[in-house]
């Protein structure tokens, strides 16, 4: 199996698992917090869908899908830059969406990512994106740091929504 194939099987499979997590949740669930400084599964699910958009479109040259009409059915007081990281417990607050806006979202920005991979070749995983770090990040790492990032993302979700279910809070 070459890289690009790899990295097809694993993108293919973040998509299926934060609809796991999230699908028929009920919205009060979607903002519930285990903490007052926690994450809740509309943030993560979105935080999936945005750091994803971003650097993958970033990797590539491509725009982002959340420019492409996701913004504006967010409306969240955001740029179109904001992945969430860094977000202070007020930001995770101001992401309040329906379960098919968050889903319909990060499936939409799973068809780019696949998309994307179907225009590389395994030599195009070589070449430097980002050389702030040393060392310098090929597309390939950024790739498989970004997927790997969604994964962790949503097992904190469907961690979450046990939580939730086991405590009558979903």
């Amino acid at each position: 199996m070459h890289g690009i194939a790899v990295l097809q099987d694993l993108y293919s499979r973040i998509f299926p698992t934060v609809r796991r997590a999230v699908a028929g949740l009920p919205e009060a669930a979607l903002v519930e917090r285990l903490d007052p400084a926690a994450n809740t599964v509309a943030w993560l699910t979105w935080h999936i869908g945005r750091d994803q958009d971003v650097q993958v479109a970033d990797a590539v040259g491509r725009d982002q899908v959340y420019a492409r009409g996701w913004a504006d059915r967010f409306d969240l007081p955001f740029g179109l830059h904001d992945t969430g990281y860094g977000h202070t417990a007020d930001d995770v607050a101001r992401v309040r969406a329906p379960a098919d806006l968050l889903l319909g979202y990060v499936e939409a920005v799973a068809a780019e990512s696949l998309d994307v991979l179907d225009h590389l070749s395994d030599d195009d995983l070589d070449e430097v994106v980002d050389d702030a770090w040393d060392p310098p990040v090929t597309r390939g790492a950024r790739l498989v740091s970004v997927a790997n990032d969604s994964l962790e993302h949503a097992a904190q979700i469907a961690y979450l929504r046990g939580v939730l279910e086991r405590t009558g809070r979903a």
